[in-house]
């Protein structure tokens, strides 16, 4: 059966729809990684939809027949998509810079805290001065416990004792950062599904000409469009933004400070042309 389109001319119902059904999926994928999305994306090893939908996607921009007249409305929401996953990325990184900041501030508060609970317990004379200089930036209940502790007589008293415990406990939570750990891993997720977004769509993208659209301003938009993409992350014109990401002191920085994984398995990246 044959249908006419007003743009292309007669083309084949079976096409029309594939392209109506790869438009559903791109949306899809944008959907589930929006980051306001409750349903997004969680683990991309265990979601085997997310990664349906992208082959879909990469399955019908490398094995469309005639590239010459693929249609402009996928190039531009595949192109799209590439996009917005870049710029979620992004986003991400700065997410995990401040998360890396944090930490460190939380390890670094931690060992003056020990510092000024042995001050207290030895009865240092600066012991007061030491816990003024905390006052707003932590709790009133380790405020009022380290009072105890540097005010106490007897070591075997209960309150003493139920003070250093509250104390030492503090202490831990802060040198664990088990909140900063579980964000990360999180954003960790989110940034693998990112990155294979980048890495299979846009390397398919590779291989189609920009699509001729009747509209002069479609025309335009598209062309822009396409030399926006192409000067981000077309692998001839400079190192794709994949291996920039790869090669990023932020991947460094997390892969040493936070010794858990890293956010992109730098191995499986495209290396890019070597010119």
């Amino acid at each position: 059966m044959l249908f006419f389109n007003r743009r292309s001319g007669i083309v084949n119902v079976k096409m029309i729809i594939t392209e109506e059904k790869i438009l559903s999926n791109i949306d899809k994928v944008q959907r589930m990684i929006n980051p306001s999305n409750k349903k997004q994306i969680i683990q991309l090893e265990e979601d085997a939809f997310f990664k349906d939908l992208i082959d879909s996607i990469k399955t019908y921009l490398t094995e469309y027949p005639k590239k010459k007249n693929f249609p402009l409305s996928v190039y531009k929401a595949s192109y799209g998509l590439v996009e917005y996953a870049t710029n979620q990325f992004e986003d991400n990184t700065k997410q995990i810079e401040g998360l890396i900041k944090q930490r460190e501030a939380n390890i670094t508060f931690a060992n003056n805290l020990k510092e000024l609970l042995l001050n207290c317990q030895a009865k240092q004379k600066d012991w007061k001065a030491g816990v003024k200089q905390i006052i707003g930036k932590t709790s009133e209940d380790i405020i009022e416990a380290l009072v105890i502790v540097g005010k106490a007589k007897d070591p075997e008293l209960d309150n003493y004792k139920d003070a250093v415990k509250l104390i030492a406990a503090r202490i831990s939570n802060l040198e664990a950062n088990l909140h900063i750990e579980i964000d990360m891993e999180r954003i960790e997720d989110r940034s693998k599904a990112l990155s294979y977004i980048g890495i299979e769509v846009a390397e398919a993208l590779k291989g189609i000409p920009t699509p001729v659209d009747t509209g002069a301003e479609a025309k335009e938009e598209a062309a822009d469009f396409e030399n926006q993409y192409m000067e981000e992350t077309r692998f001839e014109v400079k190192p794709s933004l994949w291996q920039r990401i790869k090669q990023s002191r932020l991947v460094r920085a997390l892969a040493y400070i936070t010794r858990i994984k890293v956010v992109l398995d730098v191995q499986a990246l495209p290396e890019g042309d070597k010119k």
